[in-house]
């Protein structure tokens, strides 16, 4: 039976942070480190920090349908920031703290915001480098305490809430007022979309568009409890973070710790021991790949002992999971390996981990299966911003490697006749703001076209091939899904990155970056002499391991599919490079732009380059 979502009890994201002071008032609702310690605020306490910002925005000025953006990494000041702002009915606008100033004047006009959350000296910078375009600019907000330009003034959150005047009878009610006027269809925020195709698009989504796509994967993954730890380091901007580790999270009287960044994820989950967490692929990835190098430095009656545990463990998984077989003996080995092994791994991620959530791109089945075995399942999703985002997502009962999963609820899907999945639902976004010609190409006949191409099995579980405008079509006319041959390359332990390339060319070609450490170890090792990293990927010993570790992984494809030529980089593509999204996905045409020469020089039959020559003849 479906569930319905006029049997919520709220309306709207602001009534449903209300319902949860009610309900788990005591319970503690966001955490985050200040001066080297731990706090956090309850759900009781943490509404009244909501309907502080909500009372000094409209003292400001604000007024329902206002746009008003914020600019900041993932920190408590975001999200009372967020819901201050829906409490007094103006829309959000997150702007990823990555982009550079030009990035944001664009959100910024487009969107017409007046005001401006940021979080720190940095990003009210951005503001003033591009201070003359922004015209419609007239308040800025901070999290952090500095003093602003003449030209340009600062408040800060606690001075514009006014904390040390607790809200009163009659602004509460005057709040709550506005609260229950919101209603579902009401616009909750402009999203913009990161680029990668062209110029941004503000995606519109709706109060009922984030609480419905919520309610559903929460019904989807059974195993969520209501007082899980959510460690959020994915960008907020991000509607992936956005919907399942904020909305559902609160949703379900949960926990949101937030991570002092990226690079000290794994600190914080030490310290914070999450019991969840949503990621994109990258991070798994390079679980995987950490997990695999300490296996390489062990002894050999150690590496096999691991190895024979992960066989162990993948056909546990297969009969568990997959077949829904009784384990009878098999569960008894396993659990042997996991006390042995797979607990102690699990260990460095805090130990209370109890499932990850993937989504943003198609999990590698490999790495996918790999966390199933140590006993960190993790639920493949799979959705677009446009679809706020979840179309689809897997579960404990719901499981098929290389799928991501079936719908949700709701969620009707279909395939056009050139592969690209087609969906409807409640989850879908009204339009692109101000960009009636963008919504009309994207929604047809109510369908939304998401440009992925798919599959979909006889138990309607969807398999993502590869984006629509990212098939390579060789010279050869062969239509080439370059993601799944990058994924393979990664999986290597010498490769961190890898962007195959193709189109209307007589063959495929590839860009590696390589492993740093395991590069380093094999300079060591084959005791070369070199200056820089430069130098060390031009080496011919060097260039010969790559060539094998291609050759390999040619030797399992069909010949219109092998990667012929490639190059060596000595550097990892990179937000700051501007070769990645904030979500780590790859930029193609700017990866081929930045790169060009080096890319048409693998096609120069002629006069080959150093690069050229890496592959050797191996075809």
């Amino acid at each position: 039976m479906k569930k319905d979502i006029a049997t919520m009890p709220y309306a709207s994201i602001p009534a449903m942070v209300r319902h949860g002071a009610t309900e788990f008032s005591d319970r503690l609702a966001v955490t985050h480190k200040k001066d080297g310690a731990w706090q956090s605020l309850t759900y009781g306490q943490f509404y009244q920090r909501v309907l502080m910002a909500a009372r000094g925005l409209r003292k400001l000025g604000v007024r329902p349908g206002d746009k008003v953006a914020i600019l900041s990494e993932n920190r408590v000041g975001w999200v009372i920031a967020d819901l201050g702002i829906q409490a007094s009915r103006a829309v959000t606008v997150p702007i990823y703290a990555t982009n550079t100033p030009d990035q944001v004047a664009y959100v910024l006009r487009h969107s017409e915001a007046s005001v401006v959350f940021v979080s720190s000296r940095l990003q009210y910078e951005k503001l003033l480098a591009v201070r003359e375009q922004l015209p419609r600019l007239e308040t800025v907000i901070a999290f952090e305490r500095f003093i602003g330009d003449r030209d340009l003034p600062v408040f800060h959150l606690y001075q514009v809430s006014e904390i040390s005047h607790p809200i009163t009878d009659g602004e509460r009610a005057e709040i709550e007022g506005e609260i229950d006027s919101i209603s579902r269809d009401d616009l909750a925020t402009l999203i913009y979309t990161s680029g990668t195709t062209g110029v941004p698009k503000g995606v519109m989504l709706t109060q009922q568009n984030f609480l419905i796509n919520a309610w559903c994967g929460l019904d989807r993954i059974h195993g969520w409890g209501h007082q899980e730890t959510f460690l959020s380091f994915l960008p907020l901007s991000h509607v992936l973070e956005r919907t399942a580790g904020y909305y559902a999270a609160l949703m379900s009287g949960s926990r949101i710790a937030f991570a002092e960044s990226v690079d000290k994820v794994v600190e914080n989950m030490m310290e914070i021991r999450p019991t969840a967490m949503v990621s994109v692929p990258r991070l798994f990835e390079k679980i995987y790949s950490r997990i695999y190098e300490n296996v390489h430095l062990m002894s050999p009656p150690k590496r096999k002992l691991f190895h024979r545990a992960v066989e162990v463990g993948r056909e546990y998984v297969y009969r568990r999971y997959i077949d829904r077989k009784p384990a009878g003996l098999l569960r008894a080995k396993y659990r042997f390996y996991d006390r042995l092994i797979f607990s102690k791994i699990r260990e460095r991620f805090g130990g209370q981990l109890k499932f990850c959530i993937s989504g943003g791109a198609p999990l590698d089945k490999t790495i996918n299966e790999f966390m199933w075995i140590i006993g960190i399942p993790t639920f493949e999703g799979y959705g677009l911003t446009e679809t706020s985002p979840a179309i689809t997502l897997s579960s404990i009962d719901k499981v098929k490697f290389g799928s991501v999963g079936p719908p949700l609820e709701h969620t009707e899907v279909k395939l056009a006749e050139d592969g690209e999945l087609l969906v409807r639902g409640p989850q879908l976004m009204p339009g692109y703001y101000n960009n009636e010609e963008a919504t009309a190409d994207a929604i047809r006949d109510g369908w939304f076209h998401t440009g992925d191409i798919a599959r979909i099995d006889e138990d309607g579980y969807i398999y993502i091939v590869d984006r629509k405008k990212e098939l390579i079509v060789t010279a050869g006319g062969k239509n080439i899904a370059p993601q799944p041959l990058e994924n393979e390359l990664k999986l290597d332990k010498y490769i961190s990155q890898a962007f195959v390339y193709g189109d209307r060319k007589p063959y495929l070609v590839a860009l590696l970056t390589p492993n740093m450490e395991r590069l380093i170890e094999l300079g060591h090792e084959k005791k070369l002499d070199y200056f820089d990293v430069e130098e060390l990927v031009a080496n011919d010993k060097v260039r010969a391991v790559f060539a094998e570790r291609i050759e390999q992984l040619n030797s399992k494809l069909p010949s219109y599919e092998t990667i012929k030529k490639f190059v060596v980089l000595p550097r990892d593509f990179s937000i700051e490079g501007g070769e990645l999204t904030p979500t780590l996905k790859l930029k193609r045409k700017v990866i081929y732009e930045k790169y060009r020469e080096r890319i048409e020089a693998l096609y120069d039959q002629n006069g080959h380059s150093a690069q050229s020559e890496q592959q050797g003849e191996k075809q």
